[in-house]
This record gives C-alpha cells, structure tokens and sequence, in this order.
C-alpha cells in the first residue's frame, strides 16, 4: 500500500491545471455531481485502496492536455493567473506572441514586438518552455531566433519559428523582455495535432524519461509523452513492477544500476520525491498507523480512511483541504480500539481533495481520487446523403445525459459559435450535430469523441437535378428603355451573368437580381452597346440559359457644340470642316443642301462627308458669300430628323478715322474717335492706341488690354514735346489696319497747388505765412508763389464756405474781392502780410505761378484773428539732461534744451546760483532752442546750471547738473606693515585728488631691486589694504600703487619709502658697503626762453631745456606768482629736462606782460 509508483501532489497539480484550462471538460462535473446527490451508489459499501499503476478515468480526464507542466511541481492555476496579470500590466510590449496550433511536421512562428520610442538601447529577450528552460541554448535545426528594427516605427520585432515540429514540442512558453529597471512577460501555449485515434494507454515512468536520447534535441524533458494519443494495441500485460520499493530498500550506491535496468533517467527528480516520502514515513509517537499516501474510489462509492492511535486516549480530529470535517450523513465516524476510521458516503468529485487527521500535535495525510466512470457512445453515427442547400442533422447518443463530448471533421475538431455554420444540439443523452445550407464542402467523415469511446459517419452531398420553369427569350428594345432578362429555376442557388462570353459587372445602372429561384438581370436607360447575348449559368450546374438583346435607335443629331442660334463662324480665307455627330440604328442616310440645292459629296470646294457616327460639311477657303443657312436631313427605318445651322464668314475690321485730341496736360492728353464704318462682320472688341514724337517714325503701343470706349487718355508723356496718335479697332477676328494720325500736340500744365499752408506767427498787424513747394511743379518750373487775403465781411453769405476737390475748404469769392499781398512774385515759401487792422479776420490763400499760369489756390482753412497770441514758456529738457551730465576734462560740451513760448521769451542762464563767465561759456539762443558750448571742458565747469525762460509775466524754470571728470591723483601714503614668509602686507590711504569722480580701485605693483621692472600684482583692487604673496626668497621689493576712478589710472603713482626684503632661512648674508659716487649736478639752462607772439584766441607755446641732477623741477610766473602749475609738461632725455608751457585761448593781457622764471633746488626744500 505505501509502494506507489505515481506522485500524488503532482498528479493533483495537473488535474487542477486541467480544469482551469479546460472549461468543456470541468463543465461535465456541475451536472453529473448534481444527478449524483440523490442517487445511491451501486455497491452498499466500497473501500478505496491506493493505485499501483494510475487511475484509467484519471489518465483519460486530467492527462488530455498536452501542455501540462507536471515538471514545475507548481499549481498551473497560479500559473495562469500570473499569466492574465503579466498580460494586463504590459509595459514594453505593442504586440504578443498568441497561442497557436500546428500539425506534427509543420512550421509554426510566434512574433513579439516591442516599442522603442523611449528606449536608448536594445531590449533584452528571452524565450522559454515552462519557466526554466531557457530555449536561446536549443536554437538550431527545429527552432530558431531571429529580430529585426523598423526604423520608420521604432518597433523592435522578435519571432521565435519552430520547424517540424513534433508532438512533445506541446506545452507552455514564455516570453520575458527587460530594459533597465523595466520588466513585462507573456505566457502563451502551443498545441500541436496528429492524427486521431482511442485514448492511450498512459505509463507513468515516461514523466521520468528524457526526450531525444541521442538526437539533436537530447535533454530536455519531454512530459507531453503523457498525453499523446496512440493506437491501442493488444499486448500482454507484464507484472507491474514497484520501482519505489525497489529505491527505499536499496543501497544508495545502487540507484543509478535500478534507473537504468528500468529505463528511469530523471534520477533526480526520483531521489528528490524518494527522500520526500522517507520524511513523511518516519516514526510517529502517536499514530502506530497513518493514512496511506493517496486513495482511489469510483464516483458514488464509499471510501474508508483508517489510522490506528498509539494512545486511545488522543483527541482526533479531521480535515478536508485544511478544513475541520463534522459528522454527518456523509461523513461518519467509528472508534474500534486504538483505530479511528472515517467514512465518505456517496462520493462525488469535489470529495476529490487532500485530508489529514490530527493527534495531538501530530498529522498525517493523504490524497483522494475519485474516479469519473467513462461515457460511451450507446447510438453509432450513421452515414447521411443530403442535397446542397438542406440541413443536415448527425446524431448520436452516449450514456450520460449532458456528457461532453467532441465533434471532428475528417481528424480536426469543430468550433461551434454564433459565427460558425455548425451547431451543436444536446438533448439529454442525445447529441446532434447541425449544418445549415450544406454545401460539397461539407462532404467529409465526421467523428464523434466522448472519454470512452467514439463513432464516426460520413456525410456526401451532392446537386438536385435542375429544371428550367422559365427560360429567357430575345427581346427588342428601343435606345433608353429598360431591358429586364428573367428566368426561373427548379433550385434556389445563386448563378453568374455573362455578356457574350464576358463576365456581367454591376452598376448603378446594370442590376442583378436573385430572390429564390428566381433571376434577373435589369438594365436601365438601354444604349446600343447592351446589345448581344446574354447567358445565365447556375453555379454548380453545367447547364446555361441564353438570350439575345437588340437596341434600335431613331436618328438623332446632335447639335450641342454650336451655339444656342446654331450659328458657326469662320474667319474668311479659312478652311470650313463642320462635323456634326449623328446617332440612330440602324445608321440613317445624310443629305446636306443650301436653298434647297443639296450638297454632294465630292471633291469640290462646297462638299459633304459621311461616317458611321458624324457627318461633316467642308468649305474650303471661305468667302464672304458663303454666309446662309445650311440644312441636314438624316433618315433610316426609325424615323427621320432635320436641322439647320447658320455659317457666318468674318473678317477684320475697317480702320477707324484719325482720332481728334480735346484736352491737354502736363504728361497727359484726352483723345476720342468714331468707330470704323465696317466692323468685319463680327462685334468690334476694342481698340489699340499708339503714340509717337512728331519728329520720330517710331510708333510706341499705350494699351496692352483692348480699350472697350471711344476715349482714352495718355499718359507719361514729356512736356513741351509735340506728339502724334493712332487708333486700331479689335474685332474676334483680328487687327484693322491703323488709322490716321491725329494733329500734333504739345502738353503743357500749371503746377499743383502748394501745400501745408500754416499760420506761421500773428502779431497786432501783421500775419505771418508758410507753405511748402506743390507737389508736382512739371516742365515748365515754378517761377513764384501769389499770396491773396480778404477779411471775413467780403463773404456773400454764410453757405460760401465750400470744399474743393482735394477736399479742403474754399471759398466763393469773386475776383474782386482777393487782395494781392505781395506786388512781385515770391520766391520763398514764407511771407509776412502787412498793414492788417487789428481784431480782424482774413481770410488766405496761395497759388503757384509758372509759364502755363497760375496753380489751382491752396486756401488756409479758417478765418486768421489779426491779434497778437501770448503763448506761457514751456522747457523741454531732453532726457539724458535729466540726470547728471557727466564730461572728461579736455572734452566738447555741446547742450541743446528747446523751450515754446510767444513772443519771443527772454532767457537767463546761471551756474551755482551767480552769473555765467561768458569768456569760458558760450551761449546761444534762438526762437525755439538754447545752446550751451564749451570748447575745452575743465573741472572748474562742474556745476549746477539754472536756465529761467520769460514770456512777459510767465515764467518757466529748469535745472541741469554737469560733472567734469578727470585721472584721480595717486594715494597719499603706502606702507610696508608686515613681512612673514613669501609675503608682504601693504596699506594706503586714498588719494586726496579724486578726479571729481568716485575711486573705483587701485592698481598694485612691484620691482626687484636689482632691476627696478615693474610687474602688476593686482588690478581694480577696492581695499586700502592688501597682501602680496608668491614673492622670491632672497629678493628685495619696491611696491607703488596707482589710485583709478571711471577716468582711468592715476598718472602717478607713490611707492613705499622702505624695501621689502624676502629672507632666507639660515646664514644671513652681509652685503659689501661701497660707497656712493656723487652724481649731483646744479641745475643750468641749456635752452632759455625767447620772447613769443601770440594771437588773441589762439593757442601759445614756450618751450625752454634745462640740465641738473637730482630731477629739475619747473616753475611757472607770472608777474611774480606761481601760474599754470598743472598747464606744462616736463620730460627727460639724455640728462636733460625739457619744459613746455601750452596756454590755451591765450589772453592779451598775459601776452603782454608774460614772464617765465626757473627756479631749481633740492626736493627736501619744496
């Protein structure tokens, strides 16, 4: 009983694979545990033993499935559920690989792809069977690896292909893509059928073997080995083998020797379930007896579960799927002695689970198969004939009512669906299988599958002999009728159309028709190509039925390209060719004929020809005199038809007369004309103008569009040039010949008006105008202007104030009433009226005058008080004014403020609240403006500068503050503070000269003592204060800083009394002493001073050398005092000091009493 040769865990493992895959055959229970509720089992009481071989019911039910993975020891439910979830949770994959089906020795690929939008690199894929077997490693003759990249779509596509396959590639595959830290995964299936055949006979030591011992594909597990249908043979059963006894009792140094002596290589996997099942049997202290691993029983049997208790007095308890069983009908308990038993009462399959029962603190377990008793078939198929169209009904009938079975055609199984041309009807134990509208298709063997059995039918359909109730007949329809073909047969099926020999196509105007047996072919709006014989032919059928279609037609001319008058138009000395279509059937007979004098067809100049669909008239080199009216008569046996056409012969117009010119300015003329007495035949179009100088053969074209009236108007002609004009009239036909030419003329034009006509002052008696020049002065120049006035009283009345064409206002005034300001003309554009009373109002206007006369006026546009305006001043100060205005010494001060007021205002400057030095500070005033101008600017201009502007009791104030900018002077006093190392510390003090500027930084330099070079340190430095570093050990520094403000660097810059010396650690080195050699030197004129001239205003130089050592320094006097110390420049060249004073704008009284005297002494005493 314990010596079992099937593992009960995997085995249940399957079985709920099978049931959570399989929906049609899980279905089966539900009904048959519902019939089996209230029946009796057939035996009073069956007892369950454990299997020695596995159950056949179970072999039949739970191993169909070829994609069980009993391998992964797992339950494939949660496989499944991972699978819907990985499926719903898809992060990188745009399209799956599905399940799919294949035939043994056929190819199958499966293709996943992935979007690459948001990936910088390539995905990592990988396919495998189960979830360990990674198949990159088994690519080669049946399966291979292939990806490939759209770069269009950015989609990578991998695809898995499996050649011949074979029946243990079946099962379950997965396939796993990963990017970074991005994971998705899909699980599909692959089913692959052979031929169909009885259930086989399953052995349970094939899950332990491995597939294609020897072959290319060695090693891998080949599971499906136990659900391949194979033939049932007749072979002669062998004692069965306990190989799981063998195992517990043998030395381990002997299991390989039993593996192989019973063809088990999965050693492994036995050892594993071998040491399992040593641990569930070891000693127990409170059962003497445990349940046997697994029990069988047949459904509606009793099962008895027996353990025996190494203590009586234990508490047991018992449990199915870890829940606590109470006693009932179907459970019943019994205590002999130390054994406790339980009983299940008619059992079902969802007895079919685990149980274990409790003692104390200890279980034991077990398994519980129930068994299904397999359906069979009680009613065989039967072979069926049937006609094309019927319904075909295959029944059978098996021994369970509502059992599942399986319908095959010709070895593969039907799919009902709503969509799908098979139904399956269940009544009972009954089971029909429907085909609605059976076709030759359908002829084949089907099959039916239950778990015990199977029958099998064929099924032949064939044609019902098809008889012609209505045939088609010849019809004879006229040109747009409707033509309906009919015929009816025996059968209703659906047949094609054709037209001599050619398929029929439908259209909105051709219909096919089949209601039942009945078939029509309907054409509205008959034409003459529907003609010829139609054939209907029923599908499946060899025989035809035929018809043949005639349209006539009366004769018809079609006159749709003339016009609405059929009038044809030809130009003369053309040739004619008028083609008129003409339709009819059969083809009509055509006469042409002109004032009943018919036209024949020959090869004169009037001649007419026919063809099948159109008849021609031809008339070669057209005259005039063909003009008239010409008839066409068609005739056949339909009927007849006439028409008339009107040929017109054209020609180019005559020359219109010379044209006559009425008006004339500066580049213009006005020009008119009669149309021409003969217009051609044909409506005159337009006209064509040409120009050209009197004195010139070259006409010169003015209109490229045809001019439509009998006037126009050139233009961009040059004045005082004669010139002479020509017509030619247009008419569809072409161009006349040019007219005559019209008589010389010359244009000449006054000038435009002036313009902006403004007020420009008024005083008490005076009005002051101005204008600008007009706008167009022309040839003839412009040799002045007349201004005219008048006061308002002269006015007629209050409606005179009229506008003008330029829409600005005039007056109606006689002549008489204008009064001439000016006696000559005026060649300025402003003029001052005079001798006005006071408090009147005038009225004026201004013309402009050349040789061709005076301009149209340019009048003001409204009356002028005679009264002097007071306008309060008003200072506009620009600006950049309104801040400081800030200047280097020595730079341009050029100020413009504008500033209003009337009259004339009065203007005061002032700088720092005292009058302005005019000699330094140039002022200039005008009407509108002020100017404020120094030449050279210097310090001592830096200010505040009031400008005061009056206008009798008004007054009108501004400000404006200007800064002199210059070099600031050098700071006062820098010192050595500290010297440590390789550095120096160093403070100053900030210069007393600023340069009338902020300081901006200061500039640090230092020198060796050897070479007294000087090297920048530090640049726009802000501190007083700094430190140098990075100096040279053993060196002695000089260090000088230089003061900076927006102007620049000081000129000078002061340097440190003391030298820095950088130490060296150690001996101290002494310096020799040598004594100094004198080099002074007193102080002598090599050059002195001559006497100068200079010009008032103008720029004096005295220049003067002089030789000494120490440095000379220079003094200027003037009359005995200290003048110009800053004012001249002193350089030094070979020993000598050279001295220049520049006086700018020199005074005379400097010139005339100017002294200069050098004085010279040691630097100590100044």
């Amino acid at each position: 009983m314990s010596g079992t040769l099937w593992c009960p865990c995997s085995l249940r493992k399957a079985r709920s694979h099978l049931s959570s895959t399989n929906p049609t055959l899980g279905s089966t229970r539900e009904p048959n545990e519902k019939k089996e509720a209230g029946t009796a089992p057939p035996k009073d009481e069956e007892e369950a033993s454990p299997p020695n071989a596995l159950p056949p019911g179970l072999g039949s039910r739970a191993l169909e499935r070829k994609d069980s993975d009993w391998s992964l020891g797992e339950s494939p439910g949660t496989e499944d559920r991972d699978k819907q979830n990985a499926n719903s949770l898809s992060t990188l994959f745009v399209e799956k690989p599905q399940t799919g089906t294949v035939k043994v020795g056929e190819n199958i690929t499966f293709i996943a792809k992935v979007k690459a939008e948001d990936l910088l690199r390539k995905p990592t894929i990988k396919w495998f069977k189960g979830k360990w077997m990674d198949l990159a490693s088994k690519a080669g003759k049946h399966l291979q690896l292939k990806e490939t990249f759209e770069r269009q779509t950015r989609v990578y596509t991998f695809e898995m292909q499996i050649i011949k396959a074979k029946e243990n590639y079946a099962g379950n595959y997965r396939c796993e893509v990963t990017y970074k830290d991005k994971f998705d995964s899909c699980s599909f299936d692959l089913e692959v059928h052979e031929s169909t055949g009885t259930t086989p006979s399953i052995d349970i030591r094939s899950a332990f073997k491995r597939s294609g011992e020897g072959q290319e594909d060695a090693g891998e597990l080949d599971f499906s080995g136990l659900l391949k249908r194979r033939e049932v043979k007749q072979q002669e059963e062998e004692p069965e083998i306990d190989v799981w006894e063998l195992l517990k009792n043998a030395n381990p140094n002997e299991y390989e020797k039993i593996a192989f002596q019973y063809g088990i290589t999965d050693l492994r996997g036995m050892l594993k379930r071998l040491k399992r099942m040593r641990r569930v049997e070891k000693k127990s202290a409170a059962f003497a007896k445990i349940l046997d691993p697994a029990y069988q029983i047949d459904k509606g049997g009793r099962v008895r579960f027996v353990v025996e208790l190494a203590d009586p007095k234990l508490e047991v308890k018992w449990y199915k799927n870890g829940q606590e069983i109470r006693p009932s009908t179907k459970y019943i308990f019994e205590h002999k002695g130390c054994e406790r038993i339980m009983f299940i009462n008619n059992c079902s399959l969802t007895d079919d689970a685990e149980y274990h029962v409790t003692a104390g603190d200890e279980k034991c377990s077990t398994e519980l198969f129930v068994r299904e008793p397999p359906i069979m078939v009680t009613k065989q198929l039967e072979d069926t004939n049937a006609y094309c169209g019927e319904r075909v009904e295959l029944e059978c009938e098996v021994s369970e009512d509502d059992a599942n079975v399986k319908w095959f055609k010709n070895g593969e199984e039907i799919t009902p669906g709503p969509k799908s041309r098979y139904k399956v009807k269940v009544e009972g134990k009954k089971h029909i299988l429907i085909i609605e509208g059976a076709t030759k298709a359908d002829s084949a063997e089907y099959s039916v599958m239950t778990t015990g059995g199977q029958s099998s039918a064929k099924l032949s359909v064939g044609l019902k002999p098809l008889k012609i109730l209505t045939p088609l007949t010849d019809q004879t329809v006229k040109l747009g009728k409707e033509i309906c073909l009919k015929c009816e047969i025996s059968e209703a099926i659906p047949g094609k159309w054709t037209k001599n020999g050619l398929p029929v196509q439908e259209s909105e105007r051709l219909k096919v028709v089949h209601k039942g047996r009945i078939h029509k072919l309907v054409i509205d709006n008959a034409l003459t190509e529907d003609e010829g014989e139609y054939v209907f032919a029923p599908d499946a059928y060899p025989d035809t039925l035929s018809a043949k279609v005639r349209v006539i037609d009366p004769p018809k001319i079609n006159l749709g390209g003339l016009d609405a008058d059929n009038t044809v138009t030809v130009v003369a000395g053309n040739k004619l060719r008028l083609e008129i279509p003409i339709s009819g059937e059969p083809p009509p007979k055509v006469i042409w004929s002109r004032a009943d004098k018919a036209i024949t067809e020959g090869s004169g100049r009037l001649r007419a020809e026919s063809y099948p669909d159109s008849s021609t008239l031809i008339i070669d080199v057209a005259e005039r005199d063909d003009s008239g009216v010409y008839n066409i008569n068609l005739k056949n046996e339909a009927g007849e038809a006439h028409a008339s056409i009107k040929i017109k012969v054209v020609d180019i117009p005559d020359p219109p007369v010379a044209p006559n010119v009425t008006d004339v300015g500066d580049d213009w003329c006005i020009m008119k004309w009669d149309p021409p007495v003969y217009d051609g035949g044909s409506p005159i179009l337009g006209y064509f103008i040409e120009r050209k100088k009197k004195q010139s053969s070259r006409w010169m074209r003015l209109n490229f569009d045809l001019c439509k009236e009998t006037t126009f108007e050139p233009k961009k002609m040059i004045e005082g040039v004669a010139y002479e004009v020509r017509i030619f009239a247009v008419n569809a036909v072409g161009i006349s010949k040019p007219s005559m030419p019209s008589k010389p003329f010359v244009p000449l034009a006054v000038t435009s008006p002036p313009t902006l006509l403004a007020v420009d002052s008024v005083t008490d008696t005076t009005v002051t105008m101005k204008w600008r020049p007009p706008d167009q002065i022309g040839a003839a120049g412009l040799d002045g202007y007349v201004l005219e006035y008048c006061f308002e009283g002269s006015l007629k009345s209050t409606s005179a104030k009229q506008s003008d064409e330029n829409g600005e206002a005039a007056y109606d005034l006689s002549a008489e009433d204008w009064i001439v300001a000016n006696t000559d003309l005026i060649d300025k554009t402003k003029f001052t009226i005079t001798g006005l009373p006071t408090d009147a109002k005038i009225f004026v206007r201004v013309k402009a005058v050349n040789a061709a006369g005076a301009s149209e006026p340019k009048y003001y546009s409204q009356p002028i008080l005679v009264k002097e305006v007071i306008e309060a001043p008003k200072i506009r100060i620009p600006r950049h004014l309104k801040q400081t205005y800030i200047r280097r010494v020595g730079e341009a001060v050029n100020l413009v403020i504008p500033f209003q007021g009337k009259p004339r205002p009065e203007l005061i400057w002032k700088k720092d609240g005292a009058e302005i030095d005019k000699n330094q500070i140039n002022i200039r005033n005008s009407e509108t403006d002020t100017i404020i101008f120094i030449r050279k600017a210097e310090r001592s201009h830096s200010g505040k500068y009031d400008l005061q502007v009056k206008v009798e009791k008004f007054t009108e104030s501004a400000s404006i503050d200007i800064q002199i900018v210059d070099r600031p002077g050098p700071p006062q006093i820098v010192k050595i503070e500290d010297v440590w190392g390789e550095n120096v510390a160093l403070t100053w003090t900030p210069p007393k000269d600023d340069g009338n500027a902020a300081i901006t930084g200061y500039t640090i330099q230092k020198a060796d003592k050897k070479s007294m070079e000087w090297f920048t340190v530090i640049e726009h430095y802000h501190r007083t204060n700094a430190t140098i570093t990075e100096l040279v050990i053993g060196n002695e520094y000089y260090f000088r800083i230089f003061a900076e403000n927006m102007c620049g660097l000081s000129e000078e810059a002061t340097m440190t009394k003391e030298s820095a010396v950088i130490a060296k650690d150690g001996k101290v080195y002494k310096n020799p002493v040598y004594e100094d050699f004198d080099f002074t030197e007193a102080p002598m004129f090599t050059q002195p001073l001559v006497n100068t001239y200079a010009i008032a205003g103008y720029n004096a130089t005295l220049n003067c050398s002089v030789r000494g050592n120490p440095k000379v320094l220079c003094f200027i006097f003037f009359n005995t005092l200290v003048k110009f110390k800053n004012l001249f420049f002193l350089s030094s060249l070979g020993g000598l000091s050279f001295c220049r004073l520049l006086l700018q704008g020199v005074p005379p009284n400097i010139i005339d009493s100017y002294l200069r005297d050098l004085q010279s002494s040691n630097p100590e005493e100044y």
